[in-house]
């Protein structure tokens, strides 16, 4: 079984719409291979995180770099 580990940043992405004569804003997050994420979990982990790729099962996981760190991960 081969796991791809690699630590990724969230980039804010501020995009507009316009719907007749008004402009409506808005923001989300993204991490490389077009993967979004929640504004709640940036808010509360921060922008690193680390993405796990199983290419065998295809299995993406995201997690917390914060949260790798306190249970002392690798």
């Amino acid at each position: 079984m081969v796991v791809v580990r690699r630590l990724a940043v969230a980039r804010k992405i501020i995009g507009r719409k316009k719907v007749k004569d008004k402009v409506y804003t808005y923001e989300y997050y993204t991490l490389p291979l077009n993967l979004y994420l929640p504004k709640s979990m940036v808010e509360k982990w921060g922008t690193e995180f680390i993405v796990e790729r199983d290419d065998e099962k295809g299995i993406i996981t995201i997690k917390p770099k914060k949260l790798e760190e306190s249970k002392g991960g690798s």
